[in-house]
């Protein structure tokens, strides 16, 4: 569905498979890449992502529903939770998911496969991994879910591994470059749901939603370093039931999406001193 900045419904189309495509048991990411097209990903018996005109008109898809592929696999995904696609090199980034436990890089115009890894660019595993528990060091591999994947101007590749409650950062090729922890004592389902970069010439800073703790961030890219943050567990207007998506515009405002007994957006004003 298509909104005005407002809140005033525009359009929609979709829900249904049609020809050439699988529509998601249970739609979950959907992303606007720079050239105006729409990307969705679904983390229900679903294991592709899907690529339209803005209208609705079906371009891609890349894997295939209900094949829960490996993590070594490079033709289809298991549950895919977010895209995004980098200007620079017409590049699909995937954070693959619910099932998988990596990111994973097409080709945007062909669907072809180009690279893969897992936390801190080592080969991602198959094998189930033990319960976050903060006592312990920084798990070795991404936890379910790899939840969000974005890409900084400067060509840095920032990954949500929301139970491990951690950004984890890469260049392009999957070299890893940083660690920041975000709330690291969160249990449940993770503090890291989802990040977004301000629109200034050198992105200083990041807003990450945290659904379980019902709180968005605003860190210090460079760092990771906490600057503040806002709204609390709740349902009344400025709070958040599992604040889940974050997105921004260009004049810096913020959207929230909330999931279960949420089920609405909220819109934040930039507001200047």
């Amino acid at each position: 569905m298509e909104f005005d900045p407002d809140g005033n419904y525009i359009k929609g189309w979709g829900g249904q498979s049609g020809d050439g495509y699988t529509w998601p048991s249970t739609e979950h990411g959907i992303t606007v890449d720079y050239k105006g097209n729409i990307w969705i990903s679904g983390n229900g018996n679903d294991d592709q992502i899907l690529k339209f005109t803005k209208d609705g008109k079906f371009i891609m898809q890349i894997g295939h529903s209900a094949q829960k592929k490996t993590n070594a696999d490079t033709t289809s995904l298991w549950k895919p939770a977010d895209v995004f696609v980098y200007p620079k090199t017409n590049e699909i980034f995937v954070a693959d998911g619910y099932g998988n436990k990596r990111v994973i890089v097409f080709d945007a115009k062909s669907g072809a496969y180009k690279r893969h890894w897992g936390a801190y660019g080592a080969q991602p595993s198959d094998d189930k991994q033990p319960p976050y528990d903060p006592n312990q060091g920084p798990a070795k591999q991404f936890g379910n879910p790899v939840h969000c994947v974005r890409l900084s101007n400067d060509g840095k590749v920032y990954v949500c591994d929301r139970v491990n409650n951690r950004i984890q950062v890469f260049e392009p090729s999957g070299k890893f470059l940083q660690e920041i922890r975000v709330e690291p004592l969160t249990l449940a389902n993770g503090s890291v749901w989802d990040m977004v970069l301000s629109h200034d010439a050198a992105q200083k800073l990041m807003y990450v939603a945290d659904g379980a703790n019902g709180r968005v961030y605003v860190l210090n890219r460079a760092d990771g370093a906490q600057l503040s943050s806002f709204g609390r567990t709740g349902r009344m207007a400025g709070e958040f039931k599992w604040v889940h998506n974050i997105a921004i515009d260009r004049q810096g405002n913020l959207y929230t999406s909330e999931v279960g007994f949420g089920r609405r957006v909220q819109k934040f004003v930039l507001l200047s001193f």
